[in-house]
């Protein structure tokens, strides 16, 4: 291996090391198309069954970066909705998600869902698999507004594959990795979140990691990495809870244009409060494009399809600022999802947009 290569492996190490210790979570750009992965309490929002699975590649080239997949399912149970048209399809030259449609928006009946996560996200040597189950409930709380609260609880299986490791020529090694064994850790997890949606706006809540984990490899990964502060080998913590809150307004600019801004908060300590700033210009219930801001990290650009009223795709390509931009060629993350049992044929979601 030469210097150059080595380097940049201690180095993403390192990084995903500190990754672990911090920010924990998988990092997405098309949360706008499935805010479910970050709030549970968006479980069976719409009329439909929801399924998304998607896939992420971060930092492009750079060899052990973060590669993140999901499947997601969520719909409603017993949800009452009245149909706005005699039939699913709309008249020629009619916008089903045009003026007279937001003008006569209602609030949700009140409903249960239940939805079903499963995440990978593997960084380098360390591999991260977590399943949740979530719940919600919906009611209207104004004629235009509904509230839902939601939980999720499930269980992160973490494994750090010693193959994965180089400590280099002359470094010292971890003896419990010396057989190039694999390591796992398995702990439970809960998030919880709550949402205020209506025809004009959204704003919500949520925390995930909830349930505090040790470090199950600080030894090994410390080794790896030279050691340092926050190691497990300290007895530092692994995870800490992570914060998300979101808002997003939408503007009708005309019959056939819907332009949305969105931001993302997000906390988790020790490190600095970020956010992301979103807008999503959307044509007719056809196809959409979009842009996003990272603080401290890039940017990002967005576009999506829907296909029928069953099937829709989105995707994205970031560029990061960061010095990573030397060594990397972008990220690039897919997204593509089906409405089962859509009764009301909908193109596009009724109330996450």
């Amino acid at each position: 291996m030469d210097g150059r290569r080595f380097f940049l492996i201690t180095i993403l190490l390192a990084g995903s090391w500190f990754y672990g210790l911090a920010q924990q979570k998988p990092q997405y750009t098309q949360y706008v198309l499935n805010q479910y992965i970050l709030n549970p309490a968006l479980t069976g929002i719409e009329n439909y069954v929801d399924v998304k699975c998607s896939y992420r590649r971060q930092w492009q080239g750079l060899e052990g970066a973060p590669v993140t997949s999901y499947f997601t399912i969520q719909g409603p149970l017993n949800k009452k909705d009245e149909r706005l048209t005699a039939t699913s399809y709309p008249m020629d030259g009619e916008n089903p998600r045009g003026r007279y449609y937001w003008e006569n928006y209602e609030a949700t009946k009140p409903h249960h869902g239940i939805g079903l996560q499963v995440i990978n996200d593997r960084t380098g040597a360390i591999n991260q698999f977590s399943a949740y189950a979530t719940y919600a409930y919906h009611i209207g709380i104004s004629p235009r507004t509904s509230l839902a609260l939601g939980f999720g609880a499930g269980l992160i299986n973490s494994s750090l594959d010693a193959s994965g490791l180089d400590f280099g020529s002359g470094a010292p090694s971890d003896p419990v990795l010396g057989g190039g064994s694999k390591l796992h850790s398995l702990h439970p997890d809960f998030t919880a979140g709550i949402y205020l949606y209506s025809g004009d706006y959204f704003a919500g809540i949520s925390a995930q990691q909830l349930i505090p984990q040790k470090d199950p490899f600080g030894t090994a990964v410390s080794a790896g990495n030279g050691g340092g502060a926050g190691s497990g080998g300290t007895g530092g913590s692994a995870s800490a809870p992570n914060f998300f809150a979101t808002a997003g307004y939408r503007f009708l600019l005309d019959e056939d244009w819907n332009l949305i801004p969105s931001v993302l908060v997000k906390k988790v300590a020790p490190t600095p409060v970020s956010f992301d700033i979103n807008a999503k210009l959307q044509y007719r219930y056809l196809c959409w494009i979009g842009a996003s801001y990272r603080r401290g990290d890039g940017f990002a650009a967005m576009a999506g399809l829907n296909i029928s009223n069953t099937v829709n795709v989105g995707y994205s390509y970031d560029y990061t600022t960061s010095g990573l931009n030397s060594v990397s060629y972008g990220s690039h993350e897919i997204t593509i999802g089906l409405l089962l049992g859509n009764k009301f044929g909908d193109w596009c979601p009724k109330n996450v947009w």
